[in-house]
């Protein structure tokens, strides 16, 4: 009888053991621990990924000539550069023969009440990576000198559009213009 007894109360244990202790940390800490490591693996993959294509990316950048490159970052800087722009503008101005009086940035919601375009109109800034901005200018010369001037814009560096142009007359050949012009940024 107690050769039947002992293995049977062995059995017995053991299968305590295995529900008692074994299987809740198994099921438990041991799982837990297991779905993190799997986490881990994915994130761990994602940054991998993200550096190989970084690296590609770095690469492909470096294979870009220099030069074409800064004239890139000329046209479509990545600022705004609003001092640097007038400073540009207004010796563009001198060589042209033009004299910038006033150079003021004006606000989307007045360029929109301006345009005649209401401002509950949901704007694409959240999709668009290109900024933009208006100025406001006002000068004085001939109309050859806005011509060179308006010469000068077209062939500049810099991505420029010239929204508005008012030009009031004058008899002595010595107009007054006022401009706005749309100048772009990257994001």
């Amino acid at each position: 009888m107690n050769s039947r007894i002992l293995p049977l109360f062995a059995l017995l244990v053991a299968i305590g053991i295995f529900f008692i202790y074994v299987n809740p940390t198994w099921s438990g800490s041991i799982a837990n621990t297991k779905a993190a490591i799997a986490l881990d693996n994915q994130a761990l993959a994602a940054a991998n990924q993200y550096a190989s294509q970084q690296n590609t990316l770095a690469s492909a950048r470096a294979a870009i000539d220099p030069a074409n490159l800064s004239r890139l970052n000329a046209f479509l800087p990545d600022s705004v550069d609003n001092v640097g722009l007038i400073l540009d503008l207004n010796a563009l101005a001198a060589r042209s023969g033009l004299s910038l009086s006033n150079v003021d940035v004006v606000s989307d919601n007045a360029a929109a009440a301006q345009n005649g375009a209401t401002a509950a109109v949901p704007s694409a800034t959240a999709v668009n990576p290109v900024g933009s901005i208006s100025l406001s200018l006002s000068a004085v010369g001939t109309y050859a000198a806005l011509q060179t001037f308006l010469s000068g814009i077209e062939r500049s560096a810099r991505l420029l559009d010239i929204q508005d142009l008012v030009v009031k007359g004058s008899d002595t050949g010595v107009y007054t213009y006022q401009m706005v012009l749309r100048l772009y940024w990257l994001r």
